[in-house]
């Protein structure tokens, strides 16, 4: 028997939850390496010395970051729809809405927690203020965006929403989406819905205290 496709992975990383909703999406079989079982982290560092997550470890193909290995199990292990268009066109608007919440939604809000994470003596709140104001700017131009339209590349569900979902979860907590942005709390909203979503969620629950901003009592 061919073994699975192995995923390194934590379920309260908003990255692994990127993966993990493509996955569950797709309805693909992988073998679920949880880093906080006992030598995970010693495995994930012999594939990738970075101590980065998630890693997909395919035979011995070895692929990292979460948009890659999306597209890679949608080349060798593909699912129920393509995650990904054919079509070139709207293929690249799934890569470059991909691209925006990877850079322009996950990149702040990350800035935010880590910086909390750091001594008090040793912050950043200028960088701080400046990734308050990029959320603030992508939260504006995403409501604007999602005006009309289901999901982020149009009216399929797509790579895109996979990475928008747990960022615009996290965002969300982290740097609170203005109540003006009726477009991006729908679209919020109906991430959170998908049942791949309310899965990778579940999953994350008993890690909530790990958040260093407090977990707010809701989703």
């Amino acid at each position: 028997m061919t073994a699975l496709p192995r995923l390194y992975a934590h379920p309260f990383s908003s990255y692994c939850q990127k993966v993990l909703v493509a996955l569950y999406e797709q309805d693909t079989p992988f073998e679920y390496r949880h880093l906080e079982s006992p030598g995970a982290m010693d495995e994930l560092a012999g594939l990738w010395p970075m101590k980065r997550f998630p890693v997909l470890l395919d035979g011995d193909r070895t692929v990292l970051e979460a948009t890659c290995i999306i597209e890679y199990l949608q080349q060798r292990h593909p699912g129920r729809h393509r995650l990904i268009p054919d079509a070139p066109d709207t293929a690249l608007d799934v890569r470059q809405m991909d691209r925006f919440f990877d850079n322009y939604v996950s990149t702040p809000q990350q800035k935010i927690v880590f910086d909390r994470l750091r001594p008090a003596d040793r912050r950043d709140p200028h960088g701080v203020d400046e990734a308050r104001a990029m959320l603030d700017t992508s939260y504006a131009w995403l409501d604007r965006h999602m005006a009309e339209r289901t999901w982020a590349a149009g009216e399929q569900f797509s790579l895109a929403d996979c990475g928008a979902a747990p960022f615009l979860f996290y965002a969300d907590w982290t740097h609170p989406i203005p109540g003006s942005c009726a477009n991006v709390h729908a679209y919020r909203a109906r991430l959170l819905s998908r049942p791949s979503m309310v899965r990778a969620v579940e999953e994350a629950r008993p890690y909530r205290h790990y958040f260093p901003l407090g977990a707010p009592d809701r989703d």
